[in-house]
Formats: C-alpha cells, structure tokens, sequence
C-alpha cells in the first residue's frame, strides 16, 4: 500500500489530479460499447467495429502481454464551465476548452513517463509498461471508474466530485501486479438533467452513451465528410468540439479557478474564440502552421473551413456574405464550397441570392451545385 501511495503521490505532483489502480479485466460496461456499434452510433469511425480493435477493448492484455495491473491517470484542463462567454461580436467562433492546451498527445506521454520512471527508482528496477492517452483501443472512461476515479455521468463523462469532468485520461498498462481500487461508489448526478436538456442536438442516450452523428464535437472534427444539413443551424458557434454538457454540469460549475501555463491571453483569443472570417482565408500552408501544435490540426483544413462557413450562416450575418463567396468560388475543397453555399442561403436576401446564382453555372462538383440550388431556393 506504501508503493501505491508513492504512486499517487508522485502522480499529484506531475499535475495529475486523480490516479488508481484498477486489473486487465474485460471492462464491465463492454457489452454496452458492443450495442453502441450494432446500433452505429459510432458513425463514420469505422476502425471502433473492426474485429482487431474489438478484442482489444474487450481484453486489454492484447495490447501488452503480461499485464497484470492499469494504472489510470487524469490530468486537467481548461474548466469547461468557466469558458469565456460566447462574445457579442457574432464573428468569433467558439472552440472546446480542452484545444487551448497544446494537443495532449505531445506532451502528456511524456509525463506519463517521469511518472514510471520514478515507480522505477522506487522499486530499484525497470519495469515493462505501455501507456496510451486517447491512442489506443481502451475503454478508457470504463476502466477509470473501476478504478475509482469517478463515475460515469449521464453526458457520458466521467466525473469526480472533486475535478469535475474536465480531464485528459490516460492509461498505464504495467507488468507489476499491484493492489486494486474498488470502483467508484456513487453515482453523484440524481435527478439533475441539465447536461440532456441543453445538448443542442440531443444526442446524449438514456444509457449515458452519446450518439455520435448527432455530436457537435464528432461532426466538427472526425467527421469529414459534409454535415446534415439538419444539424448546421444547431452548431451555433461551435467550429471545433462543444462544452454545453460540461459546461452546464455543477460538478464543474462548483470547481474553484486554476492556472493553466501554456494559456495565456494571446493563445485564448487565438484558440477559445477565432476571427470567423480570418479563419475562411486560411490557406494550407498557413492552416499548419497555425495549429501544428494544437488539436485544431485533428479537424484538417478542410474541416475546419467548413466548419467556420457553418457558423458564418449561422450568424446570418450581411458581413460575412464577401468572404463566404470568395471561399465558395475559389476554395479548391468541395467540402468547403459546399458549406459556403449552404451559409449563403441561410443568411438569405438579394446578395446572397445573387453570388449563389452566378456561382451555379460555373460550379462543376456535382454534391456544389446541390447546395447552391437548395441555397437558392431559400434566398
């Protein structure tokens, strides 16, 4: 027990906020991701079915042989709840809080591995690990609850009384057989529905899974094909993920305000709320460079631009009519076209209708020339 406490301590100390020890069981919820997939809720992401990655979620072991324990992390970022307030300028769009950290993927294995070296030191020789942040086939939330980090919210978030919801999990694959954590006791979200009731698509389920295809954060960044056209108006001014459910959840409302190095004023204005129109110009090489370092890389140029023409015709602004014309004539992505076209009708009046209408003849992608046409038809 002196070693698991060492563990856990060393872990606060790294930044983690909440760590436990759970077995390399089948997770106990696995039968509920089963009938998550026969439903297709996983929309578009394939690879979650495919037969290899299946049995790996079933049974972690496959992913390291001789695993005898998982140590499950979670490290905080930006409170979702405390996320700036969509601005009175109708031209900024609105980006999940956990992309204004830089993409976790190349910064947290790292920690993870001065947390295993110190076990190392600890225990006076190297010890077999593999450990994985959103990388691998894992029933991340299910294990982390077994291994009492907390409970598994209705908005499908795993959440602890004390650290909210807003955390990167990661797993620990170790060879040690350690002593386990109990799973978390209680589930902590009664009769509060607050997360159900302000989903702007309603796609969180009765059985505490989310419908992807209906998902704001799949549909604006792993999704890349168009989005419905049903679903475009209820984004809002959401370019890049969604914070509703946490962001109302009082299990992160009640949280007291932290210090986050890598956010200053400058990475806020540049990643919470970007220059709608700014953002439309953006061509490939500059789209790299802008977020390289950033998760806003996930949803590729493309998504990305037609994700901001989406939030410009949501806006119905007059304003953005120039730069959603120049994008429609000129973007040598269809996707983008599409949603620009799409953004003009919606914003509607002669303007709109005039760029739409000249824009059609000279427009040769097939999926384009619908748009424009069901575009018009509302201008």
């Amino acid at each position: 027990m002196v070693l698991i406490m060492d563990i856990k301590a060393e872990a606060n100390n790294l930044g983690f906020s909440l760590a436990g020890i759970t077995s390399p069981e089948t997770p106990d919820h696995f039968s509920v991701f089963e009938s998550w997939l026969a439903a297709g809720r996983n929309g578009s992401m394939a690879y979650l079915s495919r037969a290899d990655t299946l049995a790996k979620r079933e049974n972690p072991r496959l992913l390291m042989p001789g695993t005898n324990s998982i140590l499950c992390l979670a490290y905080p970022y930006p409170n979702a709840a405390r996320q700036m307030k969509a601005s009175t300028d109708k031209l900024l769009g609105m980006v999940a809080s956990y992309a204004r950290l830089k993409d976790y993927h190349k910064w947290l294995p790292k920690l993870i591995d001065d947390l295993i070296h110190c076990l190392e030191a600890r225990l006076g020789y190297s010890i077999a690990y593999h450990a994985f942040t959103d990388s691998a086939p894992i029933l991340e939330r299910d294990l982390a609850w077994r291994a009492g980090l907390g409970w598994i919210g209705k908005n499908g978030c795993l959440i602890h009384p004390d650290a909210g919801s807003c955390f990167f999990l990661a797993e620990v694959l170790l060879e040690l057989d350690l002593p386990q954590d109990k799973p978390y006791p209680a589930d902590h979200c009664g009769s509060c529905t607050r997360c159900l009731d302000a989903c702007p698509t309603q796609c969180i389920l009765p059985d505490r899974t989310i419908d992807a295809r209906r998902c704001i954060s799949y549909l604006t960044i792993e999704h890349k094909g168009d989005i419905p056209r049903e679903l475009r108006g209820s984004m809002d001014n959401w370019v890049f993920g969604c914070d509703v459910c946490q962001s109302v959840c009082p299990w992160n409302g009640r949280l007291l305000a932290r210090d986050y190095p890598d956010v200053t004023a400058e990475s806020e204005a540049l990643l919470a709320q970007p220059d709608l129109i700014a953002e439309l110009k953006l061509s490939e090489i500059v789209f790299k460079e802008k977020y390289d370092q950033y998760p806003l890389s996930r949803a590729r140029r493309e998504g990305d631009l037609r994700n901001v023409a989406i939030v410009l015709g949501n806006t119905k602004s007059d304003v953005a009519i120039t730069a959603l014309a120049e994008s429609m004539t000129c973007d040598p992505a269809p996707v983008v076209r599409a949603a620009c076209a799409w953004a003009l009708g919606n914003i509607g009046g002669k303007k709109a209708g005039g760029v739409l209408h000249s824009q059609l003849d000279l427009e040769a992608d097939e999926i384009v020339r619908e748009e424009i046409q069901l575009a018009l038809s509302r201008c």
